[in-house]
């Protein structure tokens, strides 16, 4: 069993989900790994990882209302060190989460056909995220018993 790991770095323009499907998949891919297990894991706080619908835009859209409605901004939190998005931004994240795992067959992601990997960004203003990856697997398909 092989592992590799990895950082991708990912630009945001504030508040929004980024699809980072692609990147993922070209770097599963480059590992060579055939069968496996994909850990994907956000190093921040204040933004998170989740698998969603990826062909309907109004999917991404209502996530983003319906979390702004969970947490909204305001003068009622205790935690506002870096303005009223902050603590919004903390719970969004806890909510939604920052570790994602995903099987990997035949040397690709096993996503289903409409499922995309978003990071979310919680704050207002823009930031350079990073997301971890981890593959663990074999680089040989394993034996099919008939």
């Amino acid at each position: 069993m092989s592992h590799h790991a990895s950082i991708l770095t990912i630009d945001t323009a504030g508040k929004g989900l980024v699809e980072i499907t692609r990147g993922v998949e070209e770097w599963v891919s480059e590992t060579g790994v055939e069968t496996g297990l994909l850990t994907v894991f956000c190093r921040h706080t204040s933004a998170s990882l989740l698998i969603n619908e990826n062909a309907a835009p109004a999917v991404q859209s209502d996530i983003l209302t319906w979390l702004e409605r969970i947490a909204p901004e305001g003068r009622h939190y205790l935690h506002d060190d870096e303005g009223p998005d902050d603590m919004p931004a903390h719970l969004k994240a806890a909510l939604t989460g920052v570790s994602l795992s995903i099987p990997v067959v035949a040397g690709r992601t096993a996503l289903g056909t409409w499922q995309g990997i978003f990071l979310a960004e919680h704050r207002s203003r823009p930031h350079r995220r990073e997301v971890a990856l981890h593959l663990s697997g074999d680089e040989t398909a394993p034996a099919h018993i008939a």
